[in-house]
Formats: C-alpha cells, sequence, structure tokens
C-alpha cells in the first residue's frame, strides 16, 4: 500500500472522547491525531482538559495533538450557487482522491486558506516522506494532513496558475479538444469528386 501524503480528517466531536461530556462553547479542548491501525490515515480525538490528563495509556501515543477552542456549530452553513466550489471544497476533495499530481496544488490550497483565516496550522511532523504540515479549519475543526512539497521558487507561479484554473473549472482540468480534421475535395460540374 503506498503511503498517503494528504488526509481530510473529520470536524471536531462534540463531546470528550474520554468522558463523554459535551463541551460548551469556547471550551478549551485538546484535539489529539492517533495513527489508525486499519489503514495508512490518522483517527481524531478531542478531549476535555480533564479527560486529556486521565486518558487512559491504551490510546497510545498521538502522531499529533494541540489545544484550541470548542465552536459551537452554526447553522448558517447556507452557501450561494457562485460559492458551490470553494478553495476549501477543493482541498477537501484532492485530499480525499488523494493524487500523486494534485501534491503541489493540495499545498498551494492549504497556504492559501491559512493566509485566509480559514485554516491553522496547528503542527508539524518530519516523516521519512517529507514534512507533513496538519492545518485545522478555525470553525469546523476539520483536519487536513498536508505534506509540504517543497515547491521551487521558480514553480510557484505555475502552480498558482493550476489551483486558479481548477478553482474556475468547478474543480476539474478542462480535456483538450479534438482538433479538427477538415476533409477537402474537389467538385466537377456533376457534383462528383475529381482528382487534383
Amino acid at each position: 500500500m503506498a503511503f498517503a501524503e494528504s488526509w481530510h480528517v473529520r470536524s471536531r466531536a462534540r463531546e470528550c472522547a474520554a468522558t463523554q461530556r459535551a463541551f460548551t462553547d469556547g471550551e478549551p479542548i485538546i484535539t489529539a491525531l492517533f495513527p489508525d491501525p486499519d489503514s495508512s490515515g490518522y483517527l481524531r480525538r478531542d478531549f476535555c482538559e480533564e479527560g486529556w490528563q486521565d486518558r487512559a495509556a491504551e490510546s497510545g501515543k498521538p502522531f499529533s495533538f494541540w489545544k484550541t477552542n470548542f465552536t459551537a456549530p452554526s447553522n448558517e452553513q447556507q452557501q450561494s450557487v457562485a460559492e458551490r466550489l470553494s478553495a476549501e471544497e477543493l482541498l477537501t476533495r484532492l485530499c480525499e482522491e488523494d493524487e500523486d499530481h494534485t501534491e503541489n496544488t493540495r499545498y498551494i490550497l492549504a497556504v492559501m486558506l491559512e493566509r485566509q483565516k480559514l485554516l491553522r496550522e496547528t503542527d508539524q511532523q518530519r516523516t521519512p516522506n517529507g514534512i507533513l504540515r496538519v492545518y485545522e479549519h478555525r470553525k469546523t475543526g476539520e483536519v487536513f494532513i498536508v505534506k509540504d512539497p517543497d515547491i521551487a521558487l521558480s514553480e510557484v507561479q505555475a502552480v498558482q496558475d493550476e489551483v486558479f484554473i481548477l478553482l474556475e473549472q468547478n474543480g476539474r482540468i478542462a480535456t483538450p479538444a479534438e482538433p479538427k480534421v477538415e476533409i477537402s475535395a474537389q467538385f466537377g460540374s456533376d457534383g462528383l469528386s475529381q482528382s487534383p
């Protein structure tokens, strides 16, 4: 099985993984990512501060963890038709598809969303395959693990152009049109083809 380079991890839970107590809006919580024994991905668990301190030893050592504040979900999830495919949705889809050729695009999207203050980098881990950056969505708590492809400065503009094309094309790269083949024939006065 190939080592995946990015993941989309579910949104934050509404209750503590250790105590099952519901979080309150604004409460400090600890989010932790643990290796998933059934796949090459990660499992997310959210803990209240007491639950984090008292969690069972069998929960294992987390791959990454950070402290954040719980934000209660809002009902303003409605998006306009013009925003049908946002950079967030494109990043989510590309992480789920996990195609090698979109590695640079995923990284640029994550950095773009971080600059827009939608994602925040919570951790980075060095692995044998490079640096994995852990981003958390500020509102929903979704986690994205994206490989830093160490893009050369000379390649940045081309990757940015690809991202903008994907956003304009609703997440798909347009396939080039089939070239038109022109067939010309000379016709005589009787309507039949004649050799030149």
